[in-house]
């Protein structure tokens, strides 16, 4: 690879050189993947097929264009590849040019304006929502959507939905509930809104064609307004929210649901405040966490396992756990634990499906950092290069990117794989990075159990000797 840092940091590539050389140590298996256009998000879909040594899984992607083609929302095909089944030698054995033969694109929806945000519904995976630099979110039944070719002055899909409510863009803070069809969002009119798409979940589920007309119940058919500079009206069934919910003093930038209930939900945004919400008491916060960070709030997490524990990532470079019985002390923010382990804002932050005590978190330092909050305080064992001074609770860094890390999902089918995407636009001149691993499970298996597997081979290779 050329060496294309350029003036003030050719760190990057010395330190990718480093991990590349380290891939066949480091991990099971890995998929690179070249994208001409960056995705802002990534996320998994339905898995499709079962195998012997893999299996097929839908993944959610977006281009990001310069306006020669439009942008689009695009379904992939994914094969991937089970644990234990590929040879260490062929997985560093990637051209950071070229496309993965485990990534096939399937379906392509032209989307009104630039895909940011991507979410699936975890009742039915085949719906999605997205947010554009519009007020509106769209959702899209990407099954029962037409293939298009994205080709310069084609006309834009039609979503299934168009969900309005918001007074000014909303961009970024979208999520789903993992109880009942309800969709969550946050925007620059400092606003959280809710809706409920169930009536039209079920129409589109028995009648993907009731989709293309116009909605029925508290739906009606619209054109609103979205894709940013452009304007562009977007034809579709519009519903309108469910509650809008004030409380924040500037841009709401992520929202997440609690996992356990429809009605409760957090929120943080630009005020550096993290908020909670519970729909039964009315329209203000719950519990406002002022300064919950010393900057801007980019993401926020709630934890499956243990609803108490809530996870937040800030420009301030740290990722802050919090826990809801004892949010604040003396009026500010008091977390359990601060995560200081990226050099720059930290863009998204996930809790692992599997495991209560892991996380991620990927930042604009190209690194996306495993975290697990058990360790700390726990003899530390490093892995890797560098046995000294890393942080307490980290216990994998994924260096396999060049530039910021906008997004990354861990598979709840496979749960130690995860998608993750940089936007490579400043280090190697346009494009994006996709990338599909997981660690070598010697990393996070007991250590009991290691050693014992490890001593199989002691004796093995002895009796070869």
């Amino acid at each position: 690879m050329k060496d294309r840092g350029g003036k003030g940091q050719p760190s990057v590539d010395e330190r990718y050189t480093q991990w590349k050389s380290l891939v066949p140590v480091l991990y099971d298996w890995l998929a690179n993947h070249n994208l001409v256009w960056p995705s802002l998000s990534c996320r998994w879909g339905p898995q499709l097929e079962k195998a012997t040594y893999k299996n097929r899984q839908r993944l959610y992607l977006s281009e990001q264009t310069d306006g020669s083609v439009p942008n689009t929302l695009v379904i992939a095909n994914c094969e991937i590849v089970k644990p234990r089944v590929a040879a260490a030698e062929h997985i560093s054995q990637f051209n950071e040019e070229a496309r993965s033969p485990f990534v096939k694109k399937f379906k392509t929806i032209i989307h009104p304006g630039e895909v940011n945000r991507i979410r699936e519904l975890p009742q039915n995976s085949k719906i999605v929502a997205t947010h554009t630099d519009s007020p509106d979110v769209l959702i899209w039944d990407v099954e029962a959507q037409p293939n298009r070719h994205a080709v310069l002055g084609a006309q834009d899909s039609r979503p299934d939905l168009i969900l309005t409510g918001h007074q000014d863009n909303a961009e970024f803070a979208l999520a789903m509930c993992p109880t009942e069809p309800l969709v969550l969002s946050g925007g620059k009119d400092k606003s959280v809104v809710m809706w409920s798409i169930q009536d039209h979940i079920s129409s589109l589920a028995t009648d993907p064609v009731s989709a293309k007309s116009p909605g029925s119940g508290s739906g009606s058919k619209n054109t609103s307004k979205t894709g940013g500079a452009s304007d562009k009206l977007v034809d579709g069934p519009t519903i309108g929210p469910r509650g809008t919910y004030q409380g924040h003093g500037d841009t709401v930038e992520d929202v997440q649901f609690c996992p356990s209930s429809g009605q409760e939900f957090c929120s943080v945004g630009d005020d550096s405040c993290l908020i909670l919400w519970d729909a039964r008491t009315g329209s203000s916060p719950v519990l406002k966490v002022e300064k919950a960070h010393d900057a801007d709030l980019h993401c926020v997490d709630w934890n499956h396992h243990d609803v108490n524990l809530i996870l937040t990532g800030s420009a301030d470079t740290s990722v802050r756990m919090f826990d809801r019985r004892n949010l604040t002390s003396g009026g500010v923010g008091s977390p359990v634990h601060i995560f200081e382990g990226h050099s720059a804002a930290v863009l998204c932050v996930q809790w692992s499906p599997d495991r209560s005590s892991v996380f991620g978190s990927s930042a604009e330092d190209g690194i996306l950092n495993i975290w697990d909050h058990d360790k700390i305080g726990k003899k530390q064992e490093a892995v890797g290069t560098r046995v000294s001074n890393h942080p307490p609770g980290l216990f994998f860094r994924h260096a396999g990117h060049r530039d910021k890390v906008v997004d990354f999902h861990w598979n709840s089918c496979d749960p130690w794989t995860i998608v993750s995407v940089s936007d490579d636009g400043e280090s190697t001149g346009g494009g994006g990075t996709l990338q599909i691993w997981r660690m070598i499970d010697l990393i996070y298996r007991p250590e009991e159990e290691v050693i014992a597997e490890l001593d199989k081979f002691k004796s093995h290779i002895l009796t070869c000797v």
